[in-house]
């Protein structure tokens, strides 16, 4: 379907990739990966047809349909969700508005017997037949499973598309694209701008596909649930093989190992051939041996290895003071926007040191509840950042924000102080921008790498609090790993939102669950978490609730049945209602205890208060917990 012969590609005298050859068939799910900056988007910019390569051949059989969702769109203004989305049919609109300029005239016109009238009503037949073979009957329906699919709304449909923010318009493009019946999609990280669901989704729609599919992705479980083929760019060579891409990185282990091992046994021959040279030459009787053994040994084939880009960013975060006890205190957050209710009366405290984890569906407002916190937007209630407590802020858009007409060099000159200004070479080395790299503008760099400087510019400031959303986005898996690992030495407070449960793993100690404008806290990590909700992975974590058919429902429930139903649960409210209440005076006394311990010394009567109010809170919760058994049982 698609053949690729010698494809060279060259920025300032560097290649991204050199003699680059493969074919795509029907049926191929292929994963492009590599580092940031390996040169992924351009391979799929050079086959959608956006840039020439260098050198080489492009082959496509005749007819084929290619789409590409890119990372950069534009819409025009003044159309709907709906109106949008039907641009992906070109030829059945055409066929739509000819039927209805038909029509028309069939109405208002009254020569009925005449031979143009007679050909108007052939023309309407033509023109439907065609219509119906495009599939001009469906596609209405077909528009509006893809979009909810995405994640759309039946009510999102007549809303215009200037209202949406970059994420949703993506979903928009993309629902054109797999609306289109393309030969070949081509999707440059088309899961960024997805929650759970649409990812699922997605998925389960690629899996069928029956064209070529070539995503360029950094989510590791996307691509090992979707690819039957990865092509890794590499130092600019690919290595293909018809493997997902857990399965590729395995197999190319192997191979690597097998050729170390090859290549060890050749040199050892080699020097062995050489040492009888050096020893036959010097004797005149054995100079022909000498010559016959040059002569075989420069007919070797050198065993090469397979070059692996292992460059990685070295990333630490150091906490710049030591702050208070209680980090973050919030009482009776709410935030709405418009008539839409995200965030109700959220309590919360955050302790120093600790690591936590947001977790929940998109729109449940984890996002909402970071820019509340950073004071990014308006709310009711409280939020009080503790003694000394300075926050570092890595937004899901960070990226977006970096000044794409000024160098890296001059982004980090701008953000410094005077005390580590003189260190923004280092800091940019260590993130992998090194040499003349430093003077290159903003705007010519991937995702990846702008979220790398973006990561970059944020330790120039004093961090002892981290809030990330998403952090992750458009890293590739090798700087996702690193990340990580600097995370997870980080002494400092962490609050982290994901979707990627691989990079949750030993991240938290503690998980909130956003959920229906409430937070549940699990006090354990996100495995704790997963177990506690039963379930496998994260991504079941983000599905809608699906109601199943409960033979218990249909049953007739006593007059007396009732009645004790009511009393449990108004008991059970009254219990939480104290519990609730039990929480924020210990909360209070914590933070008496943290910020003024020297006027509570001989205080007997505060501490045996205080005791109190925690064995009383331990009473009410096992009791919250044998009436709950008793509701549930009752069932």
């Amino acid at each position: 379907m698609l053949n690729i012969h010698n494809l060279s590609v060259s920025f300032g005298g560097t290649y991204l990739f050199e003699e680059v050859t493969f074919r795509l068939g029907a049926g191929d799910r292929v994963g492009l990966v590599g580092k940031n900056g390996a040169g992924k988007s351009t391979m799929l910019k050079i086959l959608s047809g956006d840039i020439p390569p260098d050198t080489g051949v492009i082959a496509t059989e005749k007819e084929v349909r290619m789409g590409f969702l890119r990372q950069d769109i534009d819409f025009i203004p003044g159309r709907t969700v709906l109106d949008e989305a039907y641009q992906a049919f070109v030829e059945i609109k055409k066929a739509e508005a000819k039927i209805e300029e038909i029509n028309h005239q069939l109405v208002t016109r009254t020569d009925y017997e005449s031979d143009s009238y007679s050909k108007l009503i052939e023309d309407l037949s033509e023109y439907s037949h065609h219509y119906e073979i495009l599939g001009g009957y469906n596609y209405q329906g077909d528009t509006e499973r893809i979009l909810l699919g995405l994640g759309f709304k039946r009510e999102d449909f007549d809303q215009l598309t200037d209202t949406f923010s970059g994420g949703w318009r993506m979903r928009i493009e993309l629902a054109k694209l797999l609306l289109q019946s393309n030969d070949i999609l081509l999707l440059d990280e088309p899961t960024n701008h997805l929650d759970i669901e649409s990812i699922i989704w997605l998925e389960s729609f690629l899996k069928t596909y029956p064209g070529v599919v070539v995503i360029v992705s950094h989510d590791k479980m996307f691509l090992d649930n979707v690819t039957n083929r990865t092509i890794e760019i590499s130092l600019g060579k690919i290595y293909d093989f018809s493997k997902s891409y857990s399965e590729y990185l395995e197999l190319r282990g192997e191979i690597r190992e097998k050729q170390l091992a090859t290549q060890k046994n050749q040199q050892k021959s080699i020097e062995h051939t050489e040492k009888l040279i050096e020893k036959f030459r010097a004797k005149a009787s054995k100079a022909s041996m000498a010559q016959s053994l040059m002569k075989k040994l420069d007919k070797v084939e050198r065993i090469e290895v397979d070059e692996d880009d292992n460059s990685v960013m070295n990333i630490s975060f150091p906490v710049s003071m030591t702050p208070g006890r209680v980090v973050i205190e919030a009482e009776e957050v709410t935030k709405k926007y418009g008539e839409k209710l995200i965030l109700k009366d959220i309590d919360l405290l955050i302790e120093r040191g600790s690591k936590v984890a947001f977790v929940g569906q998109n729109g449940q407002g984890k996002s909402t509840f970071m820019k509340a916190i950073t004071k990014d937007i308006d709310y009711t209630g409280s939020i009080k950042l503790g003694h000394n407590v300075q926050l570092g802020y890595f937004a899901q858009n960070q990226a977006e924000h970096l000044d794409g007409e000024i160098t890296l060099l001059q982004t980090m000159e701008d953000a410094a102080t005077d005390t580590n200004r003189s260190k923004v070479r280092d800091m940019l080395g260590s993130f992998l921008f090194r040499g003349d790299d430093v003077e290159k503008k903003v705007k010519v760099l991937s995702g990846g790498e702008r979220n790398r400087l973006a990561l970059c510019k944020l330790l120039l400031q004093p961090i002892n609090v981290l809030v990330m959303d998403e952090p992750t986005n458009h890293l590739d898996i090798k700087s996702k790993n690193v990340l990580k690992a600097a995370l997870q030495k980080y002494e400092g407070t962490l609050l982290l939102v994901s979707h990627d449960r691989d990079f949750l793993q030993g991240m938290s100690n503690i998980v909130y669950e956003f959920k229906d404008h409430k937070i549940r806290e699990y006090l354990g990590d996100i495995n704790f978490y997963l177990e506690q909700r039963n379930m496998q992975n994260m991504r079941e974590v983000e599905k809608r609730d699906v109601v199943k058919d409960n033979p218990k429902e249909n049953k007739q429930v006593s007059y007396q049945d009732q009645k004790k139903g009511k009393t449990l649960q108004n008991k059970l409210s009254k219990i939480e209602s104290l519990i609730k209440e039990l929480e924020r005076e210990i909360q209070k006394d914590d933070r008496v205890l943290a910020e003024h311990p020297e006027k509570l010394t001989g205080d007997a009567s505060f501490f045996a208060a205080y005791e109190k109010k925690k064995k009383e809170l331990d009473n009410q919760m096992v009791e919250w917990e044998k009436v709950q058994e008793e509701i549930d049982n009752d069932k």
